[in-house]
C-alpha cells in the first residue's frame, strides 16, 4: 500500500506547466514538521483537475492537508553521481488556512477530491 499523507505550509506559489500532449502539472513545494526540531520540505505533483485547483487556490504559505502516492525521482548529475529525490503525487488536497484566494465567488466544499487524476 502506497498512501502518504501530510500537512503543512507551501514554500512558493505552484508553478504550473503543460506537457506537449497537454497533461497540466503543477508543482509546489510543502514544508511539514518531521520531530519539533526540524522541518523536512517535500516536493508536492499536481495532475489535470488536481493542477487547476492547486494552481487557481494555492499561495506560498497557504497551509493545506494533503493525501497522494510517494514516488521517487532517480537521475544522474552533470558531474554523473547519481541523484534521487521524494515526491508526492497528490490525489486530494484540502485547504486548512488560505488568503482566499480564488474563492471570491465559490460557494461549498473547500476541499477537491480527484482520485482518479494520477496518470498511470
Amino acid at each position: 500500500m502506497n498512501t502518504c499523507i501530510i500537512s503543512g505550509h507551501l514554500g512558493s506559489d505552484p508553478e504550473s506547466i503543460f506537457t506537449d500532449s497537454g497533461t497540466h502539472i503543477v508543482n509546489f513545494p510543502v514544508a511539514f514538521r518531521s520531530t519539533k526540531e526540524k522541518t523536512c520540505w517535500l516536493k508536492i505533483c499536481c495532475f489535470n483537475k488536481t493542477a487547476e485547483v492547486a494552481e487557481t487556490y494555492l499561495h506560498k504559505g497557504a497551509k493545506v492537508g494533503i493525501t497522494g502516492l510517494l514516488d521517487q525521482d532517480k537521475w544522474e548529475d552533470n558531474d554523473g553521481n547519481k541523484r534521487s529525490a521524494f515526491k508526492l503525487i497528490a490525489n486530494s488536497i484540502e485547504f486548512i488556512k488560505t488568503d482566499g484566494r480564488g474563492f471570491e465567488n465559490q460557494n461549498g466544499d473547500n476541499s477537491q477530491n480527484h482520485d482518479d487524476e494520477v496518470p498511470f
